[in-house]
């Protein structure tokens, strides 16, 4: 019995070694199990790491600029224009200019120093320079040698930004760019180990918990600048003993593979500070330009200072919201890096007496949505949304501000204008503005509604309407291309005229005042925009020769030759028809409308340039003549009423009003020597809104040269070969003398001027004479 209970002792015993040995081996693979799985983890810890660290670390939103303002002995462009460029640039009047992004006006001279920039062309070294102006135009340029300077490029202003689909917006900065005293500063308040501990600061993590322990509440953390970086880039906000874990790992392994000044280039580029509506406002190069209006170089201690300070929450020391909060927190970063060594107490003094800086508004870009559509349209054809949106390209635009600016004061005021004087509805109208440079057609100006800021449908890239009387230049070019037919003196008959239709119906075009005046010179037709005459040239010459001609002029759209399109039957919209304009003010050229000049990498590597692209689409005799017409529309025609807003004579500024059945649209097309614009008006609804083209956009367009008046040259056209001139006498359409009244000197292709004299002329003396009196 008692050999039974030591077997049964024994077998007990061996069993429990049995267990322990089981225990013991789930135990070691368990721990082998959890080591492979730890190994596994970091291991994908550090692939995510090197992944998305390297190359390219942050979506980046396109810059979008506009054209850099040129000066030169004799630029248009007056003191107060270039005062308001260097303000929309963030310069500051600082006596004798000594750093860049400052000037000093000194009476009729203006010193200016220059920032760097790099152009799709070259990079334009800082400059300091001596800007003279005799009225509105610039006189002379110095240089602060005393030299002479041929021409000086500001950059331009940075005027939109197509945006991730977070929002984050952010400007790169390398380390080489930031001040020193901005990186000593941050290691001193955020991380002081920064130089010396591999990612992870024990001391510091210490320190951080006795402070806590001594508080009974968090008061301080001991996290990295590494730490901090690895929370922002990789993991969030989220507060789980977890996600420290992760975090300390990671940390030590971007410490591994990457240097200390790759890992502080990184953090200045990703911090968090600030908020400007849905715009995320990251690193301290974006930061610097939202909260002081100038470069991150360009900042002082006191600036430098509040920045860093920003770091420990941004919206609580929001300087906008809360500078009392900010003051206190900037003063407390001064005297940390005072007592750290970094500045000097006696200078750091200094900088708490200083104000905080701050510009009262974030300086918002530029919001010109319709101006920005186009450029997103055009950029389509060799970019996908998504680099657009992600690859921080740098895009140079042509778009003016200037002449922005006045396109859309011309477009608010007049409307709000011609709604009081014609009692329509407030808020009633619409209307849009397209201006483009009348010589290489590049886009200077759009204005999609009568709200420029407002980003929704954008009449002036996507609403079609009806053209009316602005087609009719294609049916005279395309009759007076048969100079032995038609020239600009021919007789057209202003009778009745009835169409009989396909489907049974009959075409009965009238003209705008009901009237009808007999023959009428050609000339006359178009300056008056007589309908009936209109369409008895373009049916004679044939709806498909007008077509064609349409074609030419750049016009894209399906068109349906009817006799109605000989009278604006045709729908554009106010970008197409400043664009078939082009070709009109180029003599014979089309040029496509361009608003982008060149796309950089955000390294500023070039990707694209557009230059200038021309085709000889016209004979230029026959766009003389018609030009010839268009300036008699402006200086005694349906346009005669720009007088009231130009000197028109001095401008020869050449045009056209149009106006379609019911007054639903009011539009006028004109340029000078340098600027073409295109008006609209009308409503959204397609309801008539009263107004004609002479009364309703030729208004607008009025205000608008009236406000670039300083900057127009005169529209005065090369006479091509093969022109002669002839007096003629309107009434008969035949050669005139001085005992014509009324009559009118104009160009015709060679060979074809009239021959015979009209009754008027040659007459002798006293025959003459009796003839005046009747006439």
């Amino acid at each position: 019995m008692a050999r039974g209970r030591r077997r049964r002792r024994r077998g007990r015993r061996r069993g429990a070694r049995r267990r322990a040995g089981w225990r013991r081996r789930i135990a070691l693979r368990a721990a082998v199990l959890g080591l492979l799985a730890l190994a596994a983890w970091v291991a994908w810890l550090d692939l995510r790491i090197r992944s998305e660290f390297e190359g390219r670390r942050w979506e980046l939103p396109a810059s979008v600029y506009a054209r850099p303002l040129e000066l030169y002995e004799g630029a248009a462009v007056g003191r107060e224009a270039v005062l308001g460029e260097l303000r929309r640039l963030g310069y500051r009047p600082v006596p004798g200019a000594p750093r860049p992004g400052t000037y000093a006006l000194e009476g009729a001279r203006l010193r200016l120093h220059t920032r760097r920039f790099r152009f799709w062309d070259r990079e334009e070294p800082p400059r300091r320079v001596t800007v003279r102006f005799a009225g509105a135009r610039v006189a002379g340029l110095a240089t602060s040698g005393g030299g002479t300077l041929a021409l000086l490029r500001l950059e331009p202003a940075l005027v939109g930004k197509f945006y991730p689909r977070h929002r984050e917006d952010r400007v790169l900065v390398r380390l080489d760019q930031v001040p020193r005293l901005l990186v000593d500063a941050l290691v001193a308040v955020e991380d002081r180990g920064f130089w010396r501990h591999h990612g992870v600061d024990p001391r510091a993590i210490a320190r951080a918990l006795w402070a806590d322990i001594r508080a009974g509440a968090l008061v301080q953390g001991g996290s990295t600048l590494t730490q901090q970086l690895v929370k922002n880039f990789f993991l969030g906000g989220e507060r789980t003993l977890r996600r420290k874990a992760t975090e300390a790992v990671m940390a030590l392994l971007l410490e591994l593979h990457y240097s200390k000044e790759e890992i502080l280039e990184a953090y200045l580029n990703e911090v968090y500070l600030g908020q400007d509506g849905p715009r995320a406002i990251h690193g301290f190069g974006l930061a610097s330009r939202f909260y002081f209006g100038r470069p991150l170089e360009e900042l002082d201690l006191p600036r430098i200072a509040l920045l860093v300070g920003l770091v420990k929450g941004p919206s609580y020391y929001d300087p906008r919201r809360h500078p009392r909060r900010a003051r206190e927190r900037r003063d407390l970063v001064l005297r940390l890096l005072a007592e750290r060594g970094v500045v000097g107490r006696a200078e750091a003094a200094r900088a708490a007496r200083a104000p905080l800086g701050v510009v009262p508004r974030p300086p918002a870009l530029a919001e010109y949505p319709a101006f920005m559509d186009l450029v997103r349209r055009q950029l389509a054809r060799e970019y996908r949304e998504e680099d657009l949106r992600s690859q921080g390209l740098r895009i140079f635009t042509t778009l003016d501000p200037l002449v922005q600016a006045a396109a859309e004061r011309a477009l608010t005021r007049g409307i709000a204008a011609l709604e009081r004087a014609r009692g329509l509805p407030r808020g009633s109208l619409q209307g849009a503005v397209v201006v483009l440079d009348a010589g290489t057609g590049e886009a200077l100006a759009v204005v999609g509604g009568r709200d420029p800021r407002y980003a929704g449908f954008d009449r002036a890239l996507d609403a079609r309407r009806p053209v009316g009387s602005l087609v009719k230049p294609a049916v005279y070019l395309a009759a007076l291309a048969h100079p032995e037919r038609w020239t600009l003196a021919t007789l057209v008959e202003d009778e009745p005229l009835e169409v009989p239709l396909e489907d049974g119906g009959v075409w009965a075009p009238r003209n705008y005042d009901e009237r009808f005046r007999g023959p009428v010179p050609l000339y006359r037709a178009l300056a008056e925009s007589l309908n009936v005459p209109t369409a008895r040239v373009g049916l004679e010459v044939g709806v498909p020769a007008v077509v064609d001609v349409l074609r030419r002029l750049g016009v894209r759209r399906p068109l349906r030759p009817y006799p109605a399109l000989l009278l604006g039957a045709v729908s554009l919209t106010p970008l197409e028809a400043a664009g078939a304009y082009l070709t009109l003010a180029t003599g014979g050229f089309r040029t496509p409308v361009r608003a982008t000049r060149a796309v950089l990498t955000a390294e500023g590597e070039p990707l694209s340039r557009y230059p200038l692209e021309t085709e000889a689409v016209l004979d230029p005799r026959v766009v003389f003549l018609v030009d010839h017409a268009l300036q008699r529309v402006a200086r005694e025609g349906t346009a005669r009423g720009l007088a009231r807003y130009l000197p028109v004579e001095r401008l020869g500024i050449a045009g056209k009003t149009g106006t379609t059945d019911d007054l639903r649209d009011s539009w006028f097309a004109g340029f000078t020597g340098n600027r073409l614009a295109v008006v609209w008006l009308g409503r959204d609804d397609n309801a008539p809104v009263g107004l004609s083209g002479a009364a309703g956009a030729l208004q607008v367009w009025g205000r608008l040269m009236a406000g670039l008046l300083p900057t127009l040259t005169p529209f005065a056209p090369v006479e091509p070969e093969g022109i002669e001139w002839a007096r003629i006498d309107p009434v008969s359409g035949l050669r005139a003398d001085g005992g014509c009244a009324g009559s009118v000197e104009l160009p015709f292709i060679a060979g074809s001027a009239p021959v015979e004299r009209a009754p008027c002329a040659g007459a002798p003396g006293p025959l003459r004479w009796l003839r005046r009196i009747f006439d």
